[in-house]
């Protein structure tokens, strides 16, 4: 099992500073998802910014989400 979300940053260029339950620190690139279905309205900026963790995943307000094991699985380590 993959560790959880428990904060995330939105940041230039479409992608996401993960800190997950076991220390930790990855960025998820959202880009490659954005002109697929649900996820279009992430390219609006200010809608993007709005994510927060919701039960250890990613959430925007319109039920976009992406789960614990994605972000984990398909994150980079961050270099800072």
């Amino acid at each position: 099992m993959n560790p959880s979300v428990i904060s995330v940053e939105p940041q230039e260029g479409y992608k996401l500073k993960l800190h997950f339950t076991n220390g930790d620190l990855k960025v998820f690139d959202v880009s490659p998802y954005l002109d697929k279905g649900i996820f279009c309205e992430l390219k609006n900026e200010s809608y993007f910014k709005q994510v927060k963790v919701v039960s250890g995943a990613v959430e925007w307000p319109h039920e976009q989400d992406f789960s614990n094991d994605t972000l984990f699985l398909l994150s980079v380590v961050s270099e800072n």
